[in-house]
């Protein structure tokens, strides 16, 4: 697997570059904004420090997403949460925190892998929609004027097409797949994540807003108290009591 690295401190950059090389991967350091745009195209991994001396990591991500579809997960001293959140809607698929141990970022990688290239069946596969098998196409999923193509992984709203993340995308289809069940917290972070464990973490409550916000349907996706999300019928102005964002708790290590 081909890895970017955008890393510019040469410490740390070498420290990684050596654990990945050890697990395959061949990587390809590089320490400023205008050389990551420029490998973009090439990489199959992106682990992307925040802290460039020419741009800021949360600007270069905004920037790579529409040239970059590999994975990518963040990896800086940043620990606020505002920041933790910057990364995740902008398109990462994980954030960890400096300092941080080697064996627990390559198990993320690995996670992260998993999830985003998963074997057909396996915790990371969202389920065939109601009456097509693992092997046929699904067709697009209507709530109200939104409509989600499970197979081209897109969603428009009133025929304008919305720009979610893959990590929005992917909880999106998973709930549209069997739009009439409710899902528990646990249950999406163990099929799209690969960690049950997860649930303590905020994380799936950020891109479940993500969606919200950039589909301008708040009802799109509908809280279940104390338990997870079902697709929402898509339509109506202000969300229902059930439906509203909880308030986000501290972010714990698990989302860090």
């Amino acid at each position: 697997m081909h890895t970017l690295l955008v890393e510019d401190n040469d410490r740390m950059a070498h420290a990684l570059g050596t654990a990945l090389a050890v697990r395959g991967h061949t990587v390809r350091r590089v320490s400023r904004a205008q050389d990551a745009l420029r490998h973009a195209g090439e990489a199959e991994f992106v682990l992307l420090d925040l802290g460039l001396p020419d741009l800021d990591g949360l600007e270069l991500l905004r920037r790579l997403r529409p040239l970059c579809a590999a994975p990518l997960i963040v990896v800086t001293a940043r620990c606020e949460e505002h920041d933790i959140v910057g990364g995740l809607r902008a398109g990462a698929d994980d954030y960890v925190v400096k300092p941080f141990r080697m064996a627990e970022l390559m198990a993320r990688i690995d996670s992260v892998r998993r999830r985003t290239s998963p074997a057909p069946g396996a915790p990371g596969t969202a389920p065939s929609a109601p009456g097509e098998s693992a092997a046929g196409r699904p067709g697009p999923v209507r709530a109200g004027d939104t409509v989600i193509d499970l197979a081209a992984r897109t969603v428009t709203v009133a025929g304008a097409p919305v720009r979610l993340t893959r990590r929005e995308f992917d909880v999106l289809a998973y709930l549209a797949a069997r739009p009439g069940e409710a899902h528990s917290r646990a249950e999406i972070l163990y099929r799209l994540w690969g960690d049950a464990l997860r649930a303590a973490s905020r994380s799936l409550d950020v891109h479940v807003a993500g969606i919200r916000t950039k589909t301008g349907r708040p009802h799109l996706v509908r809280t279940v108290h104390r338990f997870g999300y079902q697709l929402g019928p898509g339509t109506g102005g202000e969300p229902a009591a059930g439906d509203a964002q909880e308030p986000p708790a501290a972010l714990g290590p698990a989302h860090r």
